[in-house]
């Protein structure tokens, strides 16, 4: 989808200052922000930012240490940021972003201070999701709105400081699915959840001890 991004902006004679995509493990983030990192790496002034709910922060509040990709520890070690292989998320709606670390990739990127993480509310990203469907006719899914409230957020400031923009995120599907999540939304039945550190220092405790050293 990155590749078709670029191309798609570039028959219009633009180019990105600034790439949101939802991140839960990193499949999303890297399909669109993957393909210009190439152009970042040669210095080209683009900002590719990965966005996670408040509620899983792996980027944000996550260790980059060696861990399971799995719960119960049967997958070959990688060193990803995770939150502990036994981190157990809330019952947000955003299903597909409630796992507890990142591809090897994407978490090296954000080590080496190449991909920017930033962790989003649930309320403020359902918030952001109805604009986008009253604005634009689709419903997001949830992981979307992650996304979507980043970019959001970056065009209120630049409209505050008078800054101009190109702003792309990738609204990676539907949320038809989702009308239940959308209701309860509207009823105020969500509320928003910031991951306690006090559970994640906890989960991390459980990491497997690694030492490369062979003496």
């Amino acid at each position: 989808i990155g590749e078709e991004a670029k191309k798609q902006l570039a028959m219009v004679g633009d180019y990105p200052d600034m790439i949101f995509a939802p991140c839960g493990g990193g499949s999303n983030f890297g399909g669109i922000a993957f393909p210009f990192f190439a152009d970042k790496a040669a210095g080209r002034d683009i900002q590719l930012v990965a966005v996670e709910p408040t509620s899983c922060p792996t980027l944000t509040k996550g260790v980059y240490a060696y861990d399971f990709g799995d719960a119960i520890g049967l997958t070959p070690l990688m060193k990803m940021f995770t939150l502990g292989h036994d981190f157990m998320p809330p019952g947000i709606h955003a299903g597909g972003l409630r796992y507890h670390g990142d591809s090897a990739l994407v978490s090296q990127l954000h080590y080496e201070g190449l991909v920017d993480a930033l962790a989003v509310p649930q309320l403020e990203t359902f918030e952001a999701g109805v604009l986008f469907a009253r604005c634009e006719g689709i419903v997001p899914a949830p992981e979307s709105t992650h996304a979507i409230a980043a970019a959001v957020r970056e065009a209120k400031r630049c409209a505050a400081t008078g800054e101009a923009k190109t702003l792309l995120f990738n609204l990676s599907g539907h949320g038809h699915f989702d009308m239940s999540s959308y209701d309860r939304y509207f009823s105020g039945e969500l509320q928003d959840y910031d991951y306690p550190e006090e559970a994640i220092q906890e989960s991390l405790k459980h990491l497997p001890q690694v030492d490369f050293n062979p003496n």
